[in-house]
């Protein structure tokens, strides 16, 4: 099996702030919005990485950003049907923009998307928002990546519209982690180089059943959405443990 490297992983930078994190190996702590993991628990990521990545908390997400792909390295959420219902009103904005909260050196411009062929896909989806504010939040550039268009628009909207079905069946709270993942030397778009995941993955777990399971799709515009895979596969595919261990039934 090839070997997937993550955005955390992978190119070493002189900058300063690159030697200052250089050593560090243990994920960044969402201290202030542990509410979209499992547990209270983020996911621990079973690699060191060169450059550390950042933890933004929003409304209604949460985001470990990479500032070396210039997108997330994943984005969860915490869903339940009162959600989903608050944003069925909500109107979408599509008024993308570059997060104030990250360097420049860091993040992806909106002239980056223009004419590369790509859409800016959300990982955490406008439909998904229960106020103006959270849609307004959902069209961070940290929360997208360069997904083919009609993956984007079709496959992967699927994959979206079943799991919000699946929100909306739920008894309580249904955990989901969004991400991308690269293999090789990714290929990049726009000024600021921004990586093109191979693959895309969103997880779901119900803590009301203890199951877990995983959409796992091909970035170009001819995969289609097949099979859930496990929870156990997606860990092995991402070296990321999602979850505490005592949370999923095997």
């Amino acid at each position: 099996m090839k070997k997937f490297i993550l955005t955390l992983v992978l190119l070493a930078s002189t900058s300063a702030h690159a030697r200052e994190t250089a050593s560090s190996n243990t994920t960044p702590k969402f201290r202030d919005c542990p509410q979209f993991f499992a547990g209270a628990t983020s996911p621990r990521i079973n690699k060191s990485f060169q450059v550390a990545p950042r933890a933004l908390c929003y409304q209604s997400f949460a985001i470990l950003y990479s500032g070396v792909s210039k997108t997330p390295v994943f984005v969860a959420e915490r869903l339940n049907r009162a959600q989903l219902e608050d944003a069925k009103d909500e109107k979408r904005t599509n008024r993308f923009f570059a997060d104030a909260r990250l360097r420049k050196t860091e993040r992806a411009e909106l002239d980056d998307y223009k004419g590369s062929g790509f859409d800016r896909g959300h990982m955490a989806p406008a439909g998904d928002m229960p106020s103006a504010r959270a849609m307004a939040q959902s069209f961070s550039l940290a929360n997208v990546v360069p997904q083919a268009p009609k993956n984007n628009q079709k496959a992967w909207s699927g994959i979206e519209q079943a799991t919000r079905k699946y929100v909306m069946r739920a008894k309580g709270d249904v955990y989901v982690i969004s991400g991308p993942v690269y293999e090789g030397k990714p290929k990049t778009i726009g000024r600021n180089r921004i990586w093109v995941p191979r693959y895309l993955y969103k997880l779901v777990y119900d803590p009301a059943t203890g199951r877990a399971w995983a959409h796992w799709i091909e970035n170009t515009d001819q995969a289609r959405a097949s099979k859930p895979i496990s929870y156990e596969e997606l860990v092995r595919k991402t070296n990321i443990e999602f979850l505490p261990k005592s949370k999923v039934i095997g």
